[in-house]
């Protein structure tokens, strides 16, 4: 096999994206994910976390504060724990709601709609030590340890800045009172957990990049990968070379016996070429009896010049004939008129009688 053709220097073809696709192999970073639904739900808790805070606050007044409950029933304790989840539930549900449609909108963005419900069957190679030995110990788990080692180190180095930045701010909680401190600690908290998360954002679309092209390195194609599919979708292409061969040749035959007997060809006025026969006493009408444009049309025009037949050019008559008659139809009648008037003119300068055209007839 040559060299070359071990290369992966072609680019994928749309079918092979669409095996791979179908396959769900597609470029995807769970990084961004990650790191988008981080900030989403810091977002979400901007927006929608006052309810809540609220909650765990009266929450916390209502179990800590008042009289002990020395002596609750099972329907005391059960209506109490329906009224804690129903109140949880109104607070909570909407923040993961949210959260739930971000993560479906992302993985959207990445690959698109994906319905693989092949990948549910279990698949038994996993189990398998050998494969598992070679898995947890090729390259691109170890790229994926080190990025991930990488993103550790940032995240460390990312909170240590930001809390460093604060150390006089938390130094000086201790002379506060407690719900100030809370106050504090939440705000230092949010703005830390934000930063690391648009840190982690930065690495993730460097991520998602680095899998973009390592997906579009491992569509690409060897050029025999290629002339094997060409096979595969349309046949051999020295068989569709020769299948073409002979039906331009057939095609020429046919030209060569069907255009001697026409009477007039015309033509619009090299690209398209129609041939016309009439017989007035063995035809209703006129038959177009050969057609043909680029090649076809110049090798008619050739015959013609060689058999003394008459060539009339008038392209918008070539353009609707070639378009609207096929080979050995007669014409239509809306187009009597147009190709009679021309024949009229074809037996003028040949000293011929002029023939009674059916439309006249009618």
């Amino acid at each position: 096999m040559p060299e070359h053709d071990a290369e992966k220097s072609q680019e994928p073809t749309p079918h092979r994206r669409q095996q791979a696709r179908e396959q769900g192999q597609v470029a995807r970073s769970q990084d961004l994910a990650s790191a988008a639904l981080l900030i989403l739900g810091l977002v979400c808790l901007m927006v929608l976390g006052g309810g809540l805070m609220e909650f765990l606050v009266e929450y916390s007044r209502h179990q800590l504060g008042g009289d002990a409950w020395l002596s609750a029933d099972p329907g005391f304790t059960v209506g109490e724990c329906n009224r804690t989840l129903l109140a949880l539930a109104r607070t909570v549900l909407p923040i993961f709601a949210v959260l739930l449609l971000g993560a479906v909108g992302i993985n959207l963005v990445q690959g698109g709609f994906l319905f693989l419900p092949e990948k549910l069957a279990p698949d038994f190679t996993r189990l398998d030590p050998i494969r598992g030995l070679q898995r947890l110990f090729s390259l691109a788990n170890a790229v994926r340890l080190a990025f991930g080692i990488f993103k550790i180190l940032v995240i460390a180095a990312v909170a240590f800045l930001s809390l460093y930045q604060q150390r006089d701010t938390i130094l000086g909680l201790t002379g506060l009172d407690v719900p100030e401190i809370a106050r504090y600690l939440v705000q230092i908290l949010f703005w830390t957990t934000a930063k690391i998360g648009l840190a982690l954002l930065v690495l993730a679309l460097l991520d998602y990049g680095f899998q973009r092209w390592r997906h579009e390195q491992d569509l690409k194609m060897t050029p025999r990968e290629v002339r094997e599919e060409m096979k595969n979708l349309e046949g051999n292409p020295e068989v569709i070379a020769r299948r073409r061969q002979v039906q331009r040749q057939l095609a020429l035959h046919r030209l060569s016996e069907a255009v001697p007997k026409a009477d007039v060809v015309i033509s619009n006025p090299t690209e398209l070429a129609v041939a016309i026969q009439y017989e007035p006493k063995t035809m209703a009408a006129p038959i177009l009896v050969a057609k043909g444009a680029g090649v076809l049309a110049q090798r008619i025009r050739r015959l013609a010049l060689e058999h003394g037949i008459p060539i009339v050019e008038k392209k918008p008559l070539a353009q609707a004939l070639y378009r609207d008659v096929e080979v050995d139809q007669p014409i239509p009648e809306d187009k009597y008129a147009a190709v009679a008037e021309v024949l009229a003119y074809v037996y003028q300068l040949q000293g011929k009688t002029i023939p009674t055209p059916p439309a006249a007839a009618a």
